[in-house]
């Protein structure tokens, strides 16, 4: 789930960023009782999956070198020891 979370947040945050501008736009325009201009078809779309694209390369990068174990450590799996499952994890 973290992972989903971690590409699809970074993929998505722009689109929801511009979303809430055209909201604010729209409503901006109607009290000002301007006709709004700003339609779903104008949208530019390759300018937002490009940020996204963007924000996801420094996402999975930040948690690239952020991240992780220390070098070196290894891998202890989890295990079953008088019916109780004891935690896995990383050691050195």
């Amino acid at each position: 789930m973290r992972r989903f979370l971690e590409i699809l947040i970074p993929l998505l945050l722009p689109t929801l960023i511009y979303f809430l501008y055209l909201a604010i736009a729209r409503r901006r325009a109607q009290a000002t009782g301007a006709a709004p201009t700003l339609v779903f078809k104008d949208m530019p779309w390759s300018w937002l999956a490009g940020a996204g694209v963007a924000l996801l390369a420094v996402t999975l990068a930040a948690s690239a070198l952020f991240g992780g174990a220390a070098p070196g450590s290894h891998y202890q799996p989890p295990s079953l020891e008088n019916g109780q499952i004891n935690q896995g994890g990383f050691s050195n």
